[in-house]
C-alpha cells in the first residue's frame, strides 16, 4: 500500500469520526467545501426539479427564432451571493419576474433534501431578493455561541436559533416578554443566560422569585433588589412604580420643547436624554409568575389584585422610563384571575420551552402567531432547553440556549458585581451579601494557624 493510499485513509477516517462526534469541527474543514461544490453543481436542475424556474421571456423566444437558434431554457433565480458561515451556507437570490418569496419558502424541504443540507430556510429582504439560510448540521444539538455578537446597549445574546443565526434579547426593540415552560423544560437556564448576558451592561436588575429566592439569590451581587415572597414583591414592585413616576417628571423637566430645538432633540423617553442625566434602565424579572397570582384568602386576594395592577401598570407606561419586565412562568392563563390576559396583551415577546399541553402554547401564541403553537408542542421530553420564540409580527424561530450552569452564572454576576448600581427607591430591597473573598489560595498544605 503506497504512503498516498494510506494518507486518503487516515484524512477519511478523520472526516469520518469528525462528522460523528464533532460535527462543527468538521463543517468547517471539509463539509463547507462539498455543500458549496454541490450547490453550485446542482443548483440549475435543483430549481427546476422545485418549480423555482420561469419560462424565457417573448423578446428572448422572438430573438431566437430571429436567429434560427434553439429556444432558451428556463431560468433560475440568480445568484447574488454565497457566503459560507461557521453554521452552513447563506445564499442570496434575485427573483425572476413572476416569482414569489412564498414560492422558494414553500420548497424549502424539497431543497434541503436536494443539496444535502440539514435545514433550509427563506426570508424576503427586500422586493425581489430573497436570502436562503442553510445549516450544515443540528446547531441546536450542541449549542456554540459565536464569539463576535452584537454589542449594542440592551441587547443580549441569549440563545441560537436553527438556521445558525444568534437569537437576540433586544429590550429596546422588544421591551417586554413573557417565557413559558413545564418543569424541567429548560426555563431556568434560559433565565441563567439571560442574567448573566445582561450583568455587563449598565442596567439595574430586580428580581421577584416566590420560590423562597432558590433560582435567583444565589446571583445575588449583581441584583440592585431582590423579593422571596408575595409580600415583600407587592412592596418592591409598588416602589418601582414610584420610581417610574420620578423618572416621568425627569423627562418633563428636560424635553426643552421650544422653537429652536429640532425634532430629534426632544426628549421623549430615557434614551432621548443626555448621557449625563439618563436614569440607570431597570429589568424585572419574575421568575414565577403564578405565586404573585394565586391567593386562599381575602386578604391574599387583595394583595394579588394590587400586584397585579402594578405589573400591568409597569408594562403599559414602563417601556418609556426604561422599566422592563421578564416575567417567567409554566402557565399563564386566565384561571390565575382578573387582569392577566391584560397583562399578557403588553408582553411582546413570547417564548415557549415544552409545555404540556396545546393550551398552554395558546397562551403564549395563539393571538400572535397560531403556527407557532403546533411547533411549541412538538417539542420532545428529552430536548431540554429547545423553545419557540415569536412575537407580535407573526415570526417564530426554534432556538436553543447554551447550557449555563449555576455556578457559571453565579461567577459571571461576581465578576461585574460593582457595576451592581444603587437606586435610591429600591434601596429598601438590596439583597444584603457577604463580601467577596479574594481568590488567592496559600502554596502551603498546612492549614493555617488559628487565634
Amino acid at each position: 500500500m503506497t504512503w498516498p493510499t494510506v494518507l486518503l485513509l487516515v484524512v477519511v477516517a478523520a472526516a469520518g469520526l469528525l462528522r460523528w462526534r464533532r460535527p462543527a469541527w468538521y463543517w468547517m474543514t471539509f463539509g463547507v467545501t462539498f455543500a458549496v461544490v454541490r450547490v453550485l453543481v446542482r443548483y440549475v436542475s435543483v430549481m427546476e426539479a422545485c418549480g423555482l424556474t420561469v419560462p424565457p421571456s417573448r423578446w428572448r423566444l422572438m430573438l431566437a427564432r430571429m436567429t434560427n437558434r434553439p429556444a432558451p431554457e428556463s431560468r433560475a433565480p440568480r445568484i447574488l451571493r454565497l457566503r459560507p458561515t461557521h453554521t452552513g451556507l447563506v445564499l442570496r437570490l434575485k427573483l425572476r419576474p413572476g416569482q414569489d418569496a412564498f414560492d422558494v419558502a414553500a420548497a424549502s424541504d424539497r431543497l434541503r433534501h436536494s443539496f444535502g443540507m440539514y435545514g433550509v430556510t427563506s426570508r424576503e429582504l427586500r422586493s425581489g431578493v430573497v436570502e436562503i439560510r442553510m445549516t450544515g448540521y443540528d446547531v441546536l444539538k450542541r449549542v456554540q455561541m459565536p464569539t463576535k455578537t452584537d454589542t449594542r446597549p440592551m441587547c443580549v445574546p441569549v440563545a441560537l436559533r436553527e438556521d445558525g443565526s444568534v437569537h437576540y434579547r433586544d429590550y429596546r426593540a422588544v421591551p417586554h416578554g413573557l417565557t413559558l415552560g413545564a418543569t424541567e423544560s429548560g426555563k431556568s437556564v434560559y433565565q441563567r443566560n439571560l442574567v448573566a448576558g445582561l450583568a455587563p451592561h449598565h442596567v439595574a436588575l430586580v428580581g421577584i422569585d416566590c420560590k423562597q429566592g432558590v433560582e435567583l439569590f444565589p446571583l445575588a451581587r449583581r441584583f440592585s433588589a431582590l423579593a422571596d415572597n408575595p409580600d415583600t414583591a407587592l412592596e418592591l414592585l409598588e416602589a418601582l412604580v414610584s420610581h417610574m413616576q420620578d423618572v416621568y417628571q425627569l423627562i418633563r423637566a428636560e424635553q426643552r420643547i421650544s422653537v429652536a430645538v429640532p425634532d430629534a432633540e426632544i426628549a421623549a423617553d430615557i434614551w432621548d436624554l443626555p448621557e449625563d442625566l439618563r436614569p440607570v434602565p431597570v429589568v424585572v424579572l419574575v421568575d414565577e409568575v403564578a405565586e404573585l397570582a394565586l391567593f386562599a384568602s381575602k386578604e391574599e386576594e387583595k394583595r394579588r389584585d394590587r400586584i397585579i395592577t402594578a405589573l400591568v401598570r409597569l408594562a403599559q407606561l414602563g417601556r418609556a422610563a426604561g422599566v422592563y419586565l421578564e416575567i417567567c412562568g409554566q402557565r399563564f392563563g386566565s384561571e390565575l384571575g382578573k387582569g392577566i390576559t391584560m397583562l399578557r396583551a403588553q408582553l411582546t415577546g413570547r417564548t415557549a420551552h415544552r409545555v404540556n399541553d396545546e393550551t398552554s402554547a395558546n397562551m403564549a401564541f395563539g393571538d400572535i402567531a397560531p403556527d407557532a403553537v403546533l411547533a411549541a408542542i412538538q417539542i420532545p421530553a428529552d430536548t431540554r432547553g429547545i423553545a419557540i420564540a415569536g412575537d407580535s409580527t407573526g415570526g417564530w424561530h426554534r432556538i436553543r440556549a447554551p447550557h449555563t450552569t449555576l455556578r457559571q452564572a453565579v461567577n459571571v454576576c461576581n465578576k461585574h458585581a460593582d457595576r451592581t448600581p444603587e437606586l435610591p427607591a429600591l434601596a429598601p430591597f438590596r439583597p444584603a451579601v457577604a463580601p467577596l473573598h479574594s481568590a488567592r489560595v496559600p502554596l502551603s498544605k498546612t492549614a493555617p494557624a488559628t487565634a
